[in-house]
């Protein structure tokens, strides 16, 4: 590795940022911002009025772990331990997916029927599946302040994430943790379901991006050998669990949106709603029975 770091802020964001150009990181200017401001407990706003200022040896010695994990090709979210997702800040951990930008459409997709559904009823409640950190039953409760969410996940860790999520986000009155695999264990019935559910087929995994693939949990990547597995099950027995006039919410692959609406029309599912991403890829698709 290069020298020893810079104790100067200006000049420290100036050697990180060549260290992450060297090694041929995507984002080199932000991914070394985030990790000096974070690892050295300084805003943008101090980088750009006080330059000199002096960052401690200890900061500096995280810093250059930071660096060099970076380097070898850790995400730079999980090198920090949090994710922004829709305004909210999520802690990661190793059973968790990474909350992409890309669900956000999930949630832009089911906030107005929330919001409807929450004054009419004076509640809307909420059940995540494969919640994760909770990122999807976060933003929906923090957009829909009369909603409340069961996050289900097969991984304690997950759940363990998402509830802490939910404290620290001042959440945590409204969202209960749940290890179930799929509905094993779900009781009562919800006005939405909705989730983010493994949808790459086994045989791909390997060709996904290394960051995902080294770093992301592959049991939340795996969805059986077309990728539909998840659908299948959510579609058979969804309706056991849905209100009368709910809705059932789900990401897709950017391939899947015909296979995945026959999936759930076979089950007694019409298509309310098909939205995309920010790149223009079908992403999400909303059904009512």
């Amino acid at each position: 590795m290069a020298d020893r770091l810079p104790a100067a802020l200006g000049p420290l964001l100036k050697v990180a940022r060549e260290r992450l150009v060297a090694a041929g990181i995507d984002d080199p200017a932000l991914d070394s911002r985030l990790i000096v401001e974070h690892f050295s407990g300084t805003t943008r706003t101090q980088a750009i009025a006080e330059p000199g200022h002096e960052v401690g040896s200890a900061a500096l010695s995280a810093v250059e772990a930071a660096l060099r994990r970076r380097v070898a090709g850790e995400p730079v979210h999980r090198i920090l331990g949090y994710r922004e997702f829709y305004g909210l800040r999520l802690s990661l951990s190793p059973e968790t997916l990474e909350p992409r930008p890309d669900t956000e459409t999930l949630v832009d997709a089911i906030v107005p029927f929330a919001r409807a559904t929450a004054e009419r009823l004076g509640e809307c409640r909420i059940l995540d599946l494969g919640t994760g950190t909770g990122a999807i039953a976060l933003a929906l409760l923090g957009a829909v302040p009369a909603a409340t969410a069961t996050g289900v996940d097969i991984s304690p860790d997950a759940l363990a994430t998402a509830a802490r999520n939910a404290r620290d986000l001042g959440l945590g009155g409204r969202f209960k943790a749940l290890h179930s695999n799929w509905f094993e264990k779900v009781s009562g019935s919800y006005h939405v379901i909705a989730s983010n559910p493994p949808y790459i087929p086994s045989q791909e995994i390997g060709n996904l991006q290394d960051e995902v693939r080294d770093f992301d949990p592959h049991r939340a990547l795996d969805g059986g050998a077309d990728g539909l597995d998840p659908y299948r099950v959510i579609a058979a027995e969804a309706a056991g669990f849905l209100e009368t006039q709910g809705r059932v919410a789900v990401e897709i692959g950017h391939t899947q949106k015909n296979e995945v609406t026959g999936i759930f029309a076979a089950a007694g599912y019409r298509l309310a709603g098909a939205y995309r991403d920010l790149g223009g890829n079908d992403r999400v698709l909303v059904f009512e029975r």
